[in-house]
Parts: structure tokens; sequence; C-alpha cells
């Protein structure tokens, strides 16, 4: 009897996942401070950038002051921000970094910064992360063209301007996924693979920790699990959210009740897929050191780090303290942001040595102009695309 209740529930809450998820039930909830996007007011000019980024930046509870300097340090007018602050996160945090977008003149004047109006209940570790990130691709695919998702929280930061990263990857094909994959789980097979949870942020408004099932599943003989931070194509987005063939949706109904679910979901669904399995570097781009042991978790990163991130060639690294000095000179010696502004980029770029990126140059729109730090990376992707390495690195 025990084991029918269960089964029932497990139905039940799946479906309800499935139902208040799904894209097309989803709604473009932009904030009311943000006026809508007019792609053409801006740039008085035919120019265009050779590829785009789509962002979503996530925040939760006291990271509204982490996220401002987020995104002042990401932004480009070519590209695209949502942000979404987690509803566990007071009102008073979410409005305020909602006004100060709507108030801060560049992000006006082009109109490519969104905060999400009704939020998400995200409970760590639960698929509710999972569903905001779906949420928010939903979103993107429908308001604006983009070549490249992805996905940072407010405790990530980059290695490289937007020009660098633009340019490392216009010649880049546009089909490519950098998501880091493996079908050796190792522990994550008993600790993930086998362990039902319910995530409460699927039906309650209160957050609270995850809750376990006590009877455990074996695992899956239909598809094979690959275990989170990704760049994604907007062609396999659009695979994941409208899904022509039923696997994105079977696999969301599994996750469900995955333990840790973004971290093994896109992971799954594009190695199971015979369109997308060859898409993949096997890289997620990001500069990460785990706690040792048990290597679960990221460690925060100093100025100790400094110069291994550099050599690294990564465009983005994680986790950083609030205000942590390796920031000040992340800032000052890559991104060559002074004074608390935009960092470097050929949009804003007025010549000589510490001139601040303060405003838009309408006549520089579709102006690049990278540092070495594009050099580094474009080594860095030759490298990771190369036959000798992304042949051998594709899904098993």
């Amino acid at each position: 009897m025990g084991i029918k209740i269960f089964m029932v529930s497990f139905m039940v809450t799946s479906m309800l996942f499935f139902s208040l998820f799904i894209p097309t039930r989803l709604s473009i909830t932009i904030s009311s401070f943000r006026p809508a996007m007019n792609y053409f007011s801006v740039p008085k000019t035919n120019k265009t950038y050779p590829v785009t980024f789509a962002y979503l930046i996530s925040a939760s509870k006291g990271d509204s002051g982490k996220l401002k300097r987020l995104l002042r340090a990401l932004y480009h007018p070519g590209n695209y921000y949502l942000i979404h602050m987690d509803y566990g996160a007071p009102e008073s945090e979410h409005r305020d970094v909602a006004e100060y977008i709507a108030s801060d003149p560049v992000y006006g004047q082009v109109g490519n910064v969104w905060v999400v109006e009704k939020r998400n209940l995200v409970t760590y570790r639960g698929p509710t992360m999972l569903a905001t990130t779906l949420h928010a691709m939903a979103i993107l695919l429908r308001t604006c063209h983009w070549d490249w998702f992805i996905n940072l929280s407010a405790s990530d930061y980059p290695l490289v301007t937007q020009d660098d990263l633009i340019q490392a990857f216009s010649e880049l094909p546009r089909e490519i996924n950098f998501i880091q994959h493996s079908s050796h789980l190792g522990w994550k097979l008993n600790k993930r693979g086998k362990p039902i949870m319910i995530d409460p942020g699927l039906y309650s408004l209160n957050k609270s920790e995850i809750w376990w099932v006590i009877k455990q599943r074996s695992l899956p003989t239909s598809f094979k699990l690959y275990t989170a931070w990704t760049i994604l194509s907007r062609s396999f987005a659009e695979y994941c959210i409208v899904g022509w063939e039923n696997l994105p949706r079977t696999l969301l109904l599994y996750y469900t009740n995955f333990v840790s679910s973004p971290e093994g979901y896109f992971q799954t669904v594009i190695c199971n897929s015979g369109d997308y399995k060859n898409t993949t570097a096997n890289h997620d781009l990001h500069y990460i050191t785990w706690d040792n042991p048990p290597k679960q978790h990221p460690r925060s990163l100093g100025v100790k780090d400094y110069r291994k991130m550099v050599l690294s060639s990564r465009p983005f690294a994680r986790k950083f303290k609030r205000n942590d000095p390796v920031l000040d000179k992340i800032d000052r010696e890559l991104l060559k942001r002074y004074h608390g502004k935009f960092s470097s980029g050929g949009w804003c770029s007025q010549g000589g040595k510490h001139r601040t990126c303060s405003g838009l140059r309408t006549e520089n729109y579709g102006v690049l102009n990278p540092g070495p730090a594009s050099r580094r990376l474009k080594s860095l992707l030759k490298k990771i695309l190369s036959d000798r390495f992304f042949n051998k690195q594709q899904c098993k």
C-alpha cells in the first residue's frame, strides 16, 4: 500500500511539474520597471556583432550587490541579459535590483537587460533550479535572437571582456555546445541516481530543504545518465524547449525527483539525442576548484588563485565572495574596468589609459576591441575543438 501511495504521489508531482514549467505554459514576465526592447532605435548603423550571447544571471537572498557588480562586468550592448531573483530574496532586494537597472542610462538606452517579475522559488539541489533555467531559455528564445545561452549565478565572474568572448566565438560553428559530461558517475550513481527526493518548491511558497523518500529506485535502462555549468547553442535550447521528439520531456519528468538535477539534465538530454550527441565540446569553460574531500562544493577563489585562473584561459570562474580583493585585480588587469564602470569594449572606447567605459558611443556599435585574453581563449577553443580532442571526447 505504501508503495502505491508513493507512486501516485510521484506521478501527481511529476505531472504538476510538467504542467507548471513546460515552455508552452510560460509567459514573458518582464519586470514592469523595464520598457519593451526596441531593436532599432539604439544603433544608428548597419554594423552588427558576429555572435550574440543570452545570459541568465540567478541570484538569491543577499546577492543584490554581487549581482549588480557582475552585470556591470558582463554588460555589452550586443548581448541580452535576464535577471532572476529567487523568491526567497526579500521583495526589497528584488525592487532594488529592478530600480537599479531601470535607472541606468545605458541599460535604458539599449533595452537589453530584464528582470523576471514573477519570481520562482528555487530550492538548493532541487529541480526548481532546473525549471527556472528552462523558463529563462523559453523567455529568451521568444524575445530575441542569440547564438549561445550562458547560465551564471551572482557568485560567478568573467575573466575576459565581452569583446574578447565575441571575437573568440566568432569563428566557431554555431551548433557547438560546451557541456562537460561523463557517463562514469562514480559515487554519484548511488548518491544522485538512486535516491528519490521531493522539492517543496514545487508546491509550497515557503522555502525549505528537499525531503527524501526512503525507497530508492534502480538506474534507468532506456537512457544513460551523464553528469553545472553549460554554454548551450540556440539550436539545442530550442530542442529542449520545443522538443520535436519526446526525450527532453521524458527526462524532465525523470529529473523531477533527481538530486541536483541541473548537474545532469542537459548532459543526459544531449548525450542521449541522436541529433545532438556529436555537438558536445566536453568542457564548461569555467575555472572552478573543489573542496577536498569530497569535491562536491566549489571553493571560494582569492588572490592566490589569480595566476591559475589566467593561465587556464577560461572565460568564467566561480565562486567569489562579495567584493573579494581578487575581483578588483580581475577588473583592473583583465577587464580594464575602472571606477565601477563597464568592462573595456569597442562600443564605449574613448582611448587613453584608464579611461572609464561609461556610456554607449552609437557610432562605435559593432566595433570590437579585444585584448590578449581573446587570443588565450581562442587557443583554448582551438584545442578543445581540434580533431585530436573533440572526436575522442564525444558522448560514449
